[in-house]
């Protein structure tokens, strides 16, 4: 075994069989680390680097988005040269990947598109922490629930907001099961598989944000929600509610997919 050096553009890929032929076929774990890419969205004085594995350069050749030799330099901070295109095929071959010449991407180019999908991931749990704890959750509820005294229409609004609260974390606790392979995971899946695959088609295409923005965007609409149950509260008789034994805590983020740490995506510096 020898590690091949950084100039090779595989760092952590290891060749099985240093007598093979003068190419070298390198044979490649999905766990092993095909590159390290500097973020797109760091500011200056702290760049971030994301391990970028052999898994997932698979999953952007794959279905959906099918990336073309181009394309893929692109999101691998691959520099541009005139024959860039052949060296990364030539790489790519070499660990049994296929990237033929001239191929047509399947999927359109959005700017998720060119985050790999530890910095997707990043973006996810920043977002999720804003919402957390930067959405004025409560002075909404009090503006919107404030504008009828009618006793009726609070009973009425109260209702709307159980429902709503009900639907709205049935579809944070399916979300919160997605289990679709990201970077250097492919953990088991939980979820009928009529249901995750779907889930897994919107991973593929936003690279990991999309469940958990999602799922930030819940919550941000759950804790308004309790914040206009408690005003409703204040508005109705005493005991006319009966949220005394109703849950109207603010949410706090769960979702597997924010524990980024655990994934192992971002280097040290």
């Amino acid at each position: 075994h020898h590690e091949q050096n950084g100039d090779d553009g595989f760092p952590g890929i290891r060749a099985r069989d240093i007598n093979m032929k003068e190419n070298l076929m390198l044979s490649a774990l999905p766990t092993d680390i095909f590159c390290s890419v500097p973020g797109r969205l760091s500011l200056l004085s702290s760049t971030s680097k994301y391990k970028v594995t052999v898994a997932e350069v698979q999953r952007r050749l794959s279905p959906p988005e099918c990336l073309n030799a181009s394309l893929l330099g692109g999101v691998l901070r691959r520099a541009k040269s005139k024959d860039g295109g052949k060296v990364l095929r030539d790489k790519l071959e070499r660990i049994g990947m296929q990237l033929p010449s001239g191929r047509r991407k399947a999927a359109n180019v959005t700017l998720l598109t060119s985050l790999v999908e530890g910095e997707a991931i990043h973006l996810a749990r920043d977002f999720g922490y804003v919402c957390e704890t930067e959405f004025p959750a409560r002075q909404v509820a009090e503006y919107l629930s404030n504008r009828s005294q009618d006793l009726s229409e609070q009973y009425r609004r109260k209702d709307l907001l159980l429902a709503t609260k009900m639907v709205t974390k049935e579809l944070m606790d399916l979300l919160n099961q997605d289990r679709s392979p990201l970077c250097n995971t492919k953990p088991a899946i939980i979820l009928d598989q009529n249901i995750q695959r779907h889930l897994t088609h919107f991973s593929l295409i936003t690279h990991g944000f999309g469940s958990p923005a999602i799922v930030a965007a819940l919550t941000a609409i759950q804790n308004y929600l309790n914040e206009s149950l408690k005003c409703i509260e204040k508005n109705i008789p005493s005991g006319g509610l009966g949220l005394q034994h109703m849950d109207t805590k603010p949410l706090q983020l769960d979702s597997k997919l924010f524990l980024s740490s655990q994934l192992g995506i971002l280097e040290k510096k």
